[in-house]
């Protein structure tokens, strides 16, 4: 991108800078996002990248045979073991033991109708097992270890292998998965692990398929695997009904991978360093960062940490070692990350120091969030290190949209990457957000229904949410997220309310103590609030407080008072029914993964919160206030 383009898209900010105030922005090498706008007289909106997309691999472990014999030894990916060191993983051995593998699940006749199943989280051998997959062409499924370990009936799990109907189904420890696989894993579906045992059931050793002696077919096998070939299915979250398994194609991730190098060129230009913990049965996680590791010949080191107390020391443990050159999170995550920057000279120093650019997805990131980053890296570097964001889904592997290291801000999507057509289609005045590219999946599997609702006449597929102008009128300027489109409603009196602007305004004004909000008010009179509260935050509050117990938070006097202030201050800058909350209620017990009410990845689903709490919307709207509703 053109300094001139640089400073065309800064003037255009419609936002103070970050923390970091006049200092400026670390350099990084950076694509050019020109877009050309198509007006159509329908008020229909395409947005199309300048520059072409340059040619991108057949076969995703066409990369893994590049970095082996280019870089054998680099390390590829790392786990702590048992003595709080590091396995480490080679090109070379990743090859070595993918082959071996992929031979033993050629043997076993797998495909797309007979798919392998991954229970567990992220791991080497996960890796392995999956990457084994990837090259005997065997589509494979990493499922949620939430689907086993944390929900009650294992609905979701049950659900879902009567859907891929799996001829193996792999975990790294059969002791842990043990209910979970005797309640779902039919008796002729094999089973193989890396330890633990099953009682009154065969298993198989993880070690026994590395040891499988390499097919004579395999490389032909190899050779066969085509862009329409499917590499895995991801599923849904599973926020409006049982998750969807999407069709990954390998001209999907080989094709988004080149889009993603195309436009974060630094990644170019330094084998890229990542420490991760974002789930591999989620996009962003595994297509998004394993394959941009793999992709650029970088290294993996993951992270067994989790953005909550008790979870985000392993996080802070890890980085006090490994310095990232990229560094991927939800919001969440820095929130519960910076006051270890803040405390710890050594931490900020190893994070900051070969820090190109962080990255993040899933929510919006809170303004003391994205200020306080940048004022550590102020501090540390002198420089304030690009925030990067943008858009993207389980169904276009993902990534879609990007904003620039300029132009990035919360809730700004940027503008489509190369290779993504993107269109804009008014609906209920508001815009909703299409694309189409190679990196878009030919639908879900065993779901033809499904399928045909996801894209239009034109083959776009439709996200279901809605984006808008950063800059009024000037759609080159990159694009803002605004909102579900199936969420929004009408009052009573007629009023839209557009619930995703909504929402994140309310948490962004309620920062620390607000964790997710759910809006009711569909045919009443105004606008009502159950409101998820942040243990994390709310013990800024009260120290005494126990982590992660929202029960008591939501009953503590200090809370509710200190929520009370921000709520009132809230109120105050609405501008009419559709943005004034009248009364909110603080929810005092846990959502449930089973119910649909909570993804996996904390997602909210706002009409199954709404449908199973309707006793707390009614409490909401009785003539008298009840014990417990908090009006400003």
């Amino acid at each position: 991108m053109s300094a001139k383009a640089d400073l065309s898209l800064q003037s255009k900010r419609s936002v103070s800078p970050p923390g970091g105030g006049s200092h400026p922005l670390r350099p990084i090498s950076f694509g050019d996002p020109a877009v050309s706008v198509d007006r159509r007289a329908d008020g229909t909106i395409y947005l199309r990248p300048k520059q072409a997309l340059t040619g991108y691999p057949v076969r995703l472990t066409d990369s893994l045979h590049y970095w082996a014999e280019v870089a054998p030894d680099r390390v590829f990916m790392a786990e702590r073991d048992a003595d709080s060191g590091w396995r480490t993983l080679s090109y070379d051995e990743l090859l070595t033991l993918s082959r071996h593998i992929a031979s033993s699940l050629l043997a076993r006749g797998l495909s797309a109708e007979k798919p392998l199943l991954i229970l567990s989280g992220n791991s080497i051998d996960h890796a392995l097992v999956s990457f084994g997959a990837l090259y005997a062409g065997v589509p494979f499924c990493p499922v949620s270890p939430a689907y086993s370990l944390i929900s009650k009936d294992y609905g979701k799990l049950s659900y879902l292998m009567k859907l891929l109907t799996p001829g193996l189904v792999f975990v790294d420890d059969a002791d842990q998965f043990a209910p979970a696989l005797k309640a779902n894993v039919p008796g002729e579906v094999e089973i193989a692990a890396s330890r633990g045992a099953l009682v009154d059931r065969s298993m198989t050793r993880l070690s026994e398929l590395i040891a499988t002696p390499l097919d004579p077919g395999l490389d032909a096998a190899h050779q066969a695997i085509g862009p329409d070939t499917i590499a895995k299915f991801l599923l849904t979250s599973g926020s409006t009904g049982n998750p969807k398994a999407v069709v990954n194609t390998q001209r999907m991730l080989c094709a988004n991978q080149v889009m993603i190098r195309e436009t974060m060129t630094f990644l170019k230009e330094e084998p890229p360093v990542i420490v991760d913990w974002l789930p591999w049965n989620h996009t962003f996680g595994s297509n998004h960062n394993t394959g941009l590791v793999l992709v650029n010949g970088g290294s993996m080191y993951l992270d067994a940490g989790k953005p909550m107390p008790g979870g985000i020391e392993e996080t802070v443990r890890n980085l006090r070692e490994i310095s990232p050159t990229v560094y991927f999170n939800v919001p969440k995550g820095y929130e519960s990350l910076l006051p270890y920057l803040r405390d710890d000279a050594h931490l900020r120093h190893m994070f900051f120091h070969r820090l190109q650019s962080m990255f993040f997805s899933g929510a919006a990131m809170s303004p003391h969030i994205w200020n306080g980053l940048d004022e550590l890296s102020v501090r540390e570097t002198g420089y304030r290190v690009p925030m990067l964001t943008g858009l993207g889904a389980t169904e276009t592997a993902p990534l879609c949209l990007l904003a620039t290291p300029q132009s990035s801000r919360s809730g700004h999507i940027g503008l489509p990457v190369l290779g993504n057509d993107v269109k804009l289609v008014p609906v209920n005045g508001k815009l909703d957000l299409r694309t189409r590219g190679p990196n878009v999946t030919p639908g879900y599997w065993r779901e033809p229904k499904l399928t045909a609702a996801a894209f239009d006449e034109e083959g776009f597929y439709k996200f279901g949410d809605a984006a808008k102008p950063a800059v009024e009128c000037d759609f080159a300027a990159g694009l803002d997220f605004d909102g579900r489109i199936a969420e929004d409603f009408k009052l009573a009196s007629g009023t839209w309310v557009s619930v995703g602007p909504l929402r994140a305004r309310f948490i962004a004004a309620c920062a620390p103590l607000v964790r997710d909000v759910v809006i009711a008010g569909i045919n009443r009179d105004e606008i009502a609030a159950l409101v998820v509260l942040d243990p994390d935050g709310c013990r800024q509050i009260n120290p005494a407080l126990p982590s992660n117990d929202i029960s008591i938070c939501a009953h503590d006097g200090a809370v509710r008072h200190a929520f009370w202030q921000k709520f009132a201050t809230f109120q105050s800058a609405a501008t009419g029914s559709s943005t004034r909350v009248a009364r909110a209620l603080l929810v005092d017990t846990p959502l449930s993964i089973d119910r649909g009410e909570v993804t996996d990845k904390g997602s909210i689903n706002q009409r199954a919160v709404l449908d199973h709490r309707n006793a707390l919307v009614e409490m909401l709207y009785s003539s008298e206030v009840a014990d417990g509703v908090i009006t400003p």
